[in-house]
């Protein structure tokens, strides 16, 4: 198996090169299978997975979604992306610290979204949504999860 460092590297390699193609996998299953494909990365679908559990997008625990995301990273030999839906918190440094969780689980990137979930303001206010990402890059630096 390749390390996570080598993983990072391709998954930085392939965005370099252009456009390519980035399946959803929603088990190990899926993952091993869309490898075998020829996919040269793979990302972690939230709503998928969940569907998968009998649950609705968006109920699936961090706890739970960050043992899915290591289960896929560690059943591929591919980069992984991770769906990690708002970063499990609004605040900024719960989210950089949920940011620095999933890239524990050997992930090669990772997407947060600006979706706030409320019905009065679906997503965040800029100003708040910049110091989230600002949060979240800043820890990963820290971590040298990324450069």
């Amino acid at each position: 198996m390749k390390s996570i460092e080598e993983k990072r590297a391709e998954f930085r390699r392939l965005h370099e090169s252009g456009c390519f193609g980035l399946p959803n996998p929603w088990d190990i299953g899926t993952a091993k299978y869309l490898q075998h494909l020829g996919f040269k990365a793979i990302a972690t679908t939230s709503a998928g997975f969940a569907f998968s559990r009998g649950l609705s997008d968006g109920a699936v625990t961090r706890d739970d979604m960050l043992a899915h995301i290591k289960e896929l990273v560690e059943a591929t030999d591919i980069p992984v992306n991770a769906d990690f839906e708002n970063g499990y918190a609004d605040d900024p440094n719960w989210v950089a610290e949920n940011a620095r969780l999933c890239a524990e689980t050997g992930v090669a990137g990772l997407s947060i979204e600006d979706a706030a979930d409320r019905m009065e303001s679906p997503l965040y206010d800029v100003n708040l949504a910049v110091e989230r990402i600002h949060a979240v890059r800043e820890a990963l630096q820290d971590t040298g999860s990324i450069k």
